[in-house]
Parts: structure tokens; C-alpha cells; sequence
């Protein structure tokens, strides 16, 4: 399937001379690719190498045999992350990674100089950088086998640092991730500060491969143990409270308001008149998906599609869940597709609610970058999903609308309208996960095998404990 397969090799050939033109070296050893190679805008800090956007870069380096890449990357941000953070006389949390690095020469000495988010837009801490990196050693381990990279001392003191990070006691009773508004994909204002579907689905993956590269011993045995604790309530209360289908869209409905005790049905005191107009109209009778954030007295329906995507790969949501997720987006592919897999999040926030929930953000404007705008990188997530899924053909379908205009646009970071037919109004051309998102797609739907690098088989260790809480709510 997809395109002639003259073109098509045309297409791959060009992607990749492209990636290896972004690779960022530090001496002789490569490190990592910068995030954009625009040479008609500023840079601004688009020459940098950041670590959630590296990530479809390194698996596919893994893929093709390319794994020092990978390895020196991991060295070097885990170095990055013991650095002393000093942002307006305020210290970050120890294990935090970057968001971003960059090679600069002084005194014909090259160093790293990291960005923890003292230099951002809106100067907003990266919550995913970490949760990424975990996951990328598990990948870069599943394809080389190279276990003793992740039992080094550094690198099991860096896991700890995560974890210690990530399960630290807060004023909060709920067993997901409390993050600010802006600290992941979606790093400006839009509303989804609490509890953001993305981080959720990422925390869970970062858990999971946390568990796998931990040394066996005291230290070791005893965050494995705290591990599958938080892995069991978590994956409960996401498969439980955020899904939402036609059934529970009825059940949210005619909720009663102001529950106290135990035994309340409306755990979270959600209003059915919050329930918006656009989704009794939109949610189709077959699929579902998991909503965007929760909280008291606030569900985000919002569709947000990295979040649903890696719930998919690692197996976050259930069997059934990934099913009807998948569903949806067949059956919504206009919306969500569009003329570019995909949308990052459905529908745009308008009028007042866009004043109030971004704070009047021009680069946010309806079905625009983060507001509803398409993204090319979310390509390699829906393929991944289609293919743990066994919709393989709608992975085929995404790559081939892809292929039509990716190269004639000049490789944008993201598209903007209502069905993704406009290049971004402040897209930069040649961006880097663009590129890397395209060429993992097509090999992850080649060869179905590289699906062990980033995703996760339904946990049989949680079974039992997700028994219980269902007998415990049914009685």
C-alpha cells in the first residue's frame, strides 16, 4: 500500500537525508538532532535538542542500527539532570530533566548548556522530559540488550531521582500526577492544569519501565514494591473515572450533585450541565475515549490524541478501551484527520472560553498549534496504535494522506484549520519530529517486531489487585 513506490522511496530517501542533516554533535559523538532546521526564521531555541521531540528521532535510530546515538543522548541529559537549576532564585527538583540542550563553544571548549524551563515561553517547568527519558532507556535496552547501561550506578541513582520526583507525598489524594498547565506536549495555556491525560499515560509507561530497569536489592525491591502500588490504583482510576463512551456520556447526565461519603456514585461531583452540546452530538454510538483531565467538579471532555494514543501503546486503557478509542477515531476520522494525521486535541476552545483558558493566546487561536491544530509527529503514535490494535489498515490510510503533502509543504511542524489544510500560520519548515515521525511510522507498520521498543502487554500483575476494586465498588 501507499504511495508509487518510486515516489515513495523518493519520499523515505529525502527524510532521511534530512534527519542526518539535524543530528547535533558534541566533539565527534553524535547527541541528539535539533528540533527544527528553518534557515529562513530565527532559531530562537528551535536549535536545540529537545527531549520529548528526540524521541521518534531515537527509535528510529534504534531501528536502524544507529543505537550509540541513543546511548550518548541518555549519558548526556542523565548528566544535565544533577545540575544545579537556578531559575529566578528558585531550585527545581532534582530529578528533573531538561526540556531542552544545546553544544555551544567557549573559548574553543565546547559544554551542554541545558534549559529547564528557565528560558520558556511562559517559563513552565518540563514535567514529561523525564518520563520520556525513562521510557527511551527501556527502548534503547530492548534493542540492544545492553542492560548494564541501565544498572550502572548513575543511571540507577537518575531512575531513583525520577521516582522519587514523580511518587513524592503532596496535597493531593488522587493517584495521578498533579502537573501545571504547559508542562508537556502542550507546553502553553490550555486549560489543563490538574491532572492532564498525556502526563497520566506517559507516568504509567515511565512506572512500568522504571520496574523493568531497576536492580534487583534492598533499594531496588522496595520501589518496585511502591511501583506496582501506584501502577495498580493508577491504572483503575483511569480505566474507571476518565472513559467516556455513550453509556457513561448517559450516566454523567443524570448524576446527583453534592454526594458525601464512601459510598457516593458522582466521586468527583460532576455537574451534567457542565456536559458541552458539541460532544451528545459528536460521540458516536460504537467507541469512546478517555478524557482529557479530571478533577473536582471538572471532567475536560476534550478529545487529546497523545494521550488516548500512548494509553493505547501502553496498555494504560483495556483491551476494550483501545478497541472503542480506535473506533472513534474511524468513525470521527474527518475531525481527527483530517487532511494531516493528526489532531492534537478536539474541538478548538472559541470566543470567551479561548480568552479565559489560554489567556488570549495569539499562537493559540481556534484550530491553531496546541488549540486544535494537526500535527504530523502524532503520526508514528496513531500508527503504533493501529498496529497494537490490529487496524492495520488505518495506519496504512494515515501514512498514504501524509505522504501527499508532507515534502511539497516542506515538512511543517503543524498544520492549522478545522481539517488540518493550512501549513501553521508560525509553523517552522524542517522540523525534525516531522521528519523522524514519518520515517517511524512507515517502519513500525513494515515490521510490526519494533513495537516492543515503546509499548507495554496488559500487566498481568495489576489483574488481581483491579479485581478487587471492582468487587469492592460493586459491593
Amino acid at each position: 500500500m501507499g504511495m508509487g513506490s518510486d515516489l515513495g522511496h523518493d519520499l523515505v530517501k529525502k527524510a532521511w537525508e534530512l534527519l542526518e542533516d539535524s543530528i547535533i554533535y558534541y566533539g565527534d559523538r553524535p547527541v541528539g538532532t535539533v528540533a527544527a532546521r528553518d534557515r529562513e526564521v530565527e532559531a530562537l531555541n528551535y536549535d536545540q535538542c529537545f527531549v520529548r521531540d528526540f524521541v521518534s528521532s531515537a527509535l528510529l535510530f534504534l531501528i536502524s542500527g544507529r543505537a550509540e546515538i541513543v546511548r550518548n543522548f541518555l549519558i548526556e541529559t542523565l548528566a544535565l539532570q544533577s545540575h544545579d537549576k537556578q531559575m529566578d532564585c528558585f531550585n527545581a527538583g532534582q530529578g528533573l530533566m531538561p526540556a531542552s540542550f544545546k553544544v555551544e563553544s567557549w573559548n574553543g571548549h565546547q559544554h551542554i548548556a541545558a534549559d529547564f524551563g528557565e528560558h520558556a515561553i511562559g517559563r513552565v517547568t518540563p514535567v514529561d522530559s523525564c518520563l520520556w527519558w525513562m521510557i527511551l532507556l527501556r527502548a534503547y535496552v530492548k534493542a540492544t540488550g545492553d542492560i548494564d547501561l541501565a544498572h550502572q550506578p548513575e543511571f540507577q541513582r537518575g531512575i531513583v531521582l525520577i521516582l522519587k520526583l514523580c511518587l513524592a507525598d503532596r496535597f493531593d489524594m488522587y493517584p495521578t500526577l498533579l502537573v501545571a498547565d504547559g508542562a508537556f506536549m502542550i507546553d502553553r495555556r490550555m486549560g489543563v492544569y490538574g491532572h492532564p491525560l498525556e502526563i497520566q499515560a506517559l507516568f504509567y509507561a515511565a512506572l512500568r519501565a522504571a520496574r523493568e530497569l531497576l536492580l534487583p536489592g534492598r533499594r531496588g525491591d522496595i520501589y518496585i514494591q511502591v511501583i506496582n502500588q501506584r501502577l495498580s490504583v493508577l491504572n483503575y482510576h483511569i480505566r474507571e473515572y476518565y472513559w467516556l463512551d455513550l453509556k457513561r456520556l448517559n450516566n454523567i447526565y443524570r448524576y446527583k450533585g453534592e454526594e458525601f461519603g464512601i459510598a457516593a456514585v458522582n466521586k468527583f461531583n460532576i455537574y451534567p450541565d457542565s456536559i458541552p452540546y458539541w460532544l451528545t452530538e459528536w460521540m458516536p454510538e460504537r467507541g469512546g475515549y478517555l478524557a482529557g483531565n479530571l478533577g473536582p467538579a471538572q471532567m475536560d471532555f476534550r478529545f487529546f490524541s497523545l494521550g488516548n494514543l500512548m494509553a493505547i501503546i501502553c496498555s494504560l486503557a483495556s483491551v476494550e478501551e483501545c478497541q472503542s478509542i480506535i473506533d472513534l477515531i474511524e468513525q470521527r476520522w474527518h475531525d481527527l484527520i483530517g487532511y494531516m494525521p493528526m489532531k492534537i486535541c478536539f474541538p478548538a476552545v472559541e470566543g470567551l472560553e479561548w480568552k479565559i483558558l489560554t489567556g488570549c493566546d495569539p499562537k493559540n487561536v481556534p484550530w491553531s498549534y496546541h488549540n486544535g491544530g494537526n500535527w504530523p509527529v502524532l503520526l508514528w503514535t496513531l500508527v503504533a496504535a493501529a498496529q497494537k490494535t490490529g487496524r492495520t489498515e488505518l495506519g496504512w490510510k494515515a501514512i498514504e494522506i501524509a505522504e501527499r503533502r508532507l515534502a511539497e509543504d516542506e515538512w511543517p511542524e503543524y498544520y492549522d484549520g478545522r481539517n488540518g489544510r493550512l501549513v501553521g500560520k508560525a509553523s517552522r519548515k524542517y522540523q525534525t519530529w516531522t521528519v523522524a515521525g514519518y520515517l517511524l511510522a512507515k517502519e513500525l507498520m513494515a515490521n510490526p517486531d519494533h513495537m516492543k521498543l515503546i509499548s507495554f502487554d496488559e500487566d498481568p500483575e495489576m489483574q488481581e489487585l483491579l479485581g478487587i476494586l471492582s468487587e469492592y465498588r460493586c459491593g
